[in-house]
């Protein structure tokens, strides 16, 4: 009865197109209500408290070294140095876009920013080559989702936080997965152009390739920072995000002199809407997640998932299939805050590392943004490329499929996953 009335509360406003944090709000007063506890004042405290959480500063910070790096310079040389590697390759303008994606996933940690980076830069000069806009907008829209994959991660952040669980392992486990889906979708490209007349560009010199790198550097070298300072303890998750967001603004004024004052201004009110969005989302979630604790849904769940604790390699296999489904209809950050205090308690209970849970999950969360009817992704590529939704579907399905193959692989090999994070732990 508290499980159906949690999803009832919760589920129908979502469908009658109530904004999700005040269907949360609903879902977590309404168990008050079952509850016989109902007070305005809970309300209000776990609220403020929900927002009131140092590791999630980290969310606004990264989200303005991502909109720094768009217009200061950065993601652009991110792209050159690509181009200067691997662009003579057959199809390899679809080859830069998959290596400069896998790199700007390392500097805004944001599938939405990634996308609309890589839309406006390298869909022009795909169409200029030749390419089918349908498979470029696809590819560009999975590629995007490795942004929340490789670190700095804003739904590892969130997830973390949710759940309790360390960020920086999160981050660290994360390397590995990412990479794992850009070579998988370098792929399904390779299968894609294999028989087309496409010609290749030409090869650029080692002076230009040098060049490009050289120009590259200072937007290169912002990864290796924060995966270096979080491996050896230099700064927490929440204090790279500070490092993140300065040294991109440094390097876009002093540097590549790239940003002026407006642009500047233009990245701050983007950053302050994104953040008053997610992190007014994470307030009511807590109010949720509060109640749900109370009511004790967790125990209801493992009650119903008891078979398959036994089986954690089969639990697994049910949560992830649920979360793609999940994800058709729902994006990513209210999937997080409603499913982590619900499904981690089972998790744990059958012995299941949280770290590892934590990657497969929002390697499923990821997909999810570009799985239709929703895909905040596929909305994003397609306001920028002007397809239809229909064509950007079309595109998208073989590096869908392939990257579904992918969160598969990592339930039944979950080494992939436990060993590099042990490495980069120490």
């Amino acid at each position: 009865m508290v499980l159906a009335m949690f999803l009832g509360s919760l589920l129908v406003p979502i469908a009658l197109g109530m904004p999700i944090a005040y269907a949360l709000l609903i879902s977590g007063a309404t168990l008050m209500w079952h509850q016989d506890m109902f007070d305005a004042q809970i309300v209000a405290q776990n609220l403020i408290n929900g927002a009131d959480s140092f590791p999630l500063m980290a969310v606004p910070f990264f989200l303005l070294a991502g909109e720094i790096m768009n217009v200061g310079g950065l993601s652009r040389r991110i792209v050159d140095v690509a181009m200067a590697l691997v662009g003579h390759i057959r199809g390899g303008v679809g080859y830069v876009i998959i290596v400069a994606g896998c790199m700007l996933s390392a500097l805004s940690g944001s599938a939405v920013a990634d996308a609309a980076a890589l839309s406006a830069l390298m869909l022009p000069m795909m169409m200029r080559a030749g390419y089918d806009k349908a498979s470029t907008g696809g590819l560009i829209a999975a590629t995007s989702i490795i942004g929340p994959i490789i670190p700095p991660s804003i739904g590892f952040i969130i997830f973390g936080v949710t759940g309790g669980v360390s960020i920086t392992r999160l981050f660290l486990a994360g390397i590995v997965p990412g990479l794992v889906i850009g070579i998988a979708l370098a792929a399904a490209w390779y299968w894609q152009t294999r028989g087309t007349a496409l010609s290749p560009m030409p090869r650029q010199p080692w002076a230009s390739v040098v060049k490009a790198v050289i120009s590259g550097f200072w937007a290169l070298l912002l990864p290796v920072i924060i995966v270096v300072g979080l491996r050896f303890g230099v700064f927490t998750p929440t204090e790279a995000a500070v490092v993140a967001a300065v040294y991109a603004l440094l390097v876009s004024v002093l540097v590549y002199r790239e940003m002026d004052m407006k642009a500047l201004v233009h990245a701050m009110l983007a950053t302050a809407r994104m953040s008053a969005t997610v992190m007014f989302l994470i307030a009511a979630a807590m109010v949720a997640a509060w109640m749900i604790t109370v009511a004790e849904l967790p125990d209801i769940v493992v009650e119903l998932l008891a078979p398959l604790i036994g089986s954690p390699r089969l639990l697994m296999l049910a949560i992830v299939t649920l979360l793609l489904v999940v994800g058709m209809a729902m994006d990513m950050i209210p999937m997080i805050l409603i499913l982590t205090p619900v499904l981690l308690p089972v998790v744990k209970q059958a012995g299941i590392d949280p770290v590892y849970f934590g990657v497969v999950f929002i390697v499923a969360c990821s997909i999810g943004l570009i799985t239709p009817p929703v895909g905040s992704v596929l909305n994003v590529v397609r306001s920028v490329s002007r397809l239809d939704m229909e064509e950007i579907v079309k595109g998208v399905w073989p590096f869908l499929i392939v990257e579904v193959a992918v969160l598969y692989l990592l339930v039944f090999f979950p080494g992939l996953v436990t060993v590099p994070a042990r490495w980069f732990a120490g």
